[in-house]
């Protein structure tokens, strides 16, 4: 596995690398025959330490986990075990996926973007205010081919808020989504057409 280890504006001990690739080592053999990169991130704000993990573990599986704490082994500890919870929550599934990754339809290229909202200047707004955006980061994305659950366990696992994906029941492009309330939104334009 390709292991990335940095800190922003801290220096990190050798003792603290060795403590994270171990650790990693264990999950990844867990859950997977092997991960291709992680990449952890440790962090100072104030008076404790976070901690960022973001694991590529095989075709389309993303993981990410964040903690914090008093010192930055126990931070890591922290991201650490919710990448694990996760993993024992969707083990049977996470384990098939690995299994059948060729019978898989190949994923669709797209691109991300991050917008940044900015007000218009006043000359040039209409009667009513306007925002209009600006691109500030974009990215290649894939559109994978999935079933709901799988689109689900997928956004869980790396700790997004929003997911889309192409339903392999229908072919329609559709997006899960967490919801303010915690519970997870499904919009399907193909189920417009049953109603």
């Amino acid at each position: 596995m390709q292991l990335t280890v940095s800190g922003k504006q801290i220096d990190l001990s050798d003792a603290l690398r060795v403590h994270v690739a171990a650790h990693l080592d264990v999950i990844t053999h867990k859950y997977f025959d092997q991960a291709l990169e992680a990449h952890v991130t440790f962090s100072k704000a104030r008076s404790f330490f976070t901690c960022d993990i973001n694991m590529h573990a095989g075709r389309g599986i993303t993981l990410r986990g964040e903690g914090e704490a008093g010192d930055a082994h126990a931070a890591f500890d922290d991201a650490a075990e919710h990448i694990a919870t996760r993993l024992r929550r969707y083990r049977r599934r996470v384990s098939e996926h690995a299994r059948d990754t060729s019978a898989r339809a190949k994923p669709e290229p797209g691109r991300q973007y991050v917008l940044e909202a900015q007000e218009l200047p006043e000359a040039e707004k209409p009667s009513e205010a306007a925002l209009h955006a600006t691109i500030i980061a974009e990215s290649d994305a894939v559109i994978e081919t999935l079933s709901v659950g799988d689109a689900v366990m997928r956004m869980d696992l790396a700790y997004m808020q929003v997911m889309m994906f192409r339903n392999c029941k229908n072919g329609q492009l559709n997006v899960v989504y967490r919801r303010p309330d915690g519970h997870v939104g499904w919009i399907d334009p193909a189920g417009a057409a049953h109603n």
